[in-house]
């Protein structure tokens, strides 16, 4: 099985070394690349400096993009699972071989890593876990499977999602909507249990000055995720 880890940075230089050493330590079964977003920081100089395996993107696509550029060259690559790993440290690869043999094991299409399944290690603030919950109830509504970590970053795909993912893939806080996605196209999605850590560098994506925003966008994004037409 040929599995890839996806790991999508911008402005990452205070984690990047620390994420690649992990990965190569602990999940050494997996080829990564790099999907540098264009970042104004010294994540690529830093990269190139240990000959990491990376993309450049020219300009600034955002998450969605840099994600979605991951799974295009999963496909083009003929990988069997692809996995995205953020590039701040969050994100523990020493789940990554466990989330593979559930993959191989049980038949199913996408497996997320949650947090909050026995609620160990790093668990965001309050304000977002109650957004996280929201977004739970929301697409429990809306597609009936029980989701407990839908922001989480640590998903693992296999052939069929790679294949959608690399057409379609959404921009911006992509997360929710995209295991929408899955979903409605009767593909089954699972979670395990995972361990998270705190951010040790950089900034979030997710500002507070942003969330109002991310929820409202969110929302409405998966709503329409929900009834559009493929």
């Amino acid at each position: 099985m040929k599995k890839l880890i996806i790991i999508p940075a911008y402005n990452e230089e205070a984690n990047i070394e620390k994420t690649v050493t992990a990965i190569q330590r602990d999940a050494k079964d997996f080829d990564y690349v790099i999907i540098n977003d264009c970042s104004i920081d010294r994540t690529r100089e830093i990269c190139e400096e240990h000959g990491y395996n990376i993309v450049n993107l020219p300009i600034n696509l955002g998450i969605g993009g840099a994600v979605q550029t991951g799974y295009k060259y999963a496909r083009k690559h003929e990988y069997d699972m692809a996995v995205q790993v953020d590039g701040d440290g969050q994100h523990d690869p020493e789940f990554l071989n466990i989330m593979a043999e559930y993959i191989e094991k049980n038949q199913v299409d996408m497996v997320i890593g949650s947090r909050f399944i026995e609620k160990k290690g790093f668990q965001s603030s309050t304000a977002r876990r109650v957004g996280i919950k929201f977004f739970s109830w929301l697409i429990k509504g809306l597609t009936g499977a029980t989701i407990t970590d839908p922001t989480s970053g640590l998903r693992m795909a296999g052939r069929n999602v790679i294949a959608l993912f690399a057409r379609d893939y959404p921009k911006d806080y992509p997360e929710p909507e995209s295991v929408v996605a899955v979903l409605r196209k009767g593909m089954t999605v699972r979670e395990i249990p995972v361990v998270m850590h705190e951010r040790e560098g950089g900034v979030s994506s997710i500002s507070p000055k942003k969330s109002v925003y991310y929820m409202v966008k969110v929302t409405l994004a998966i709503l329409i995720e929900r009834i559009r037409k493929y």
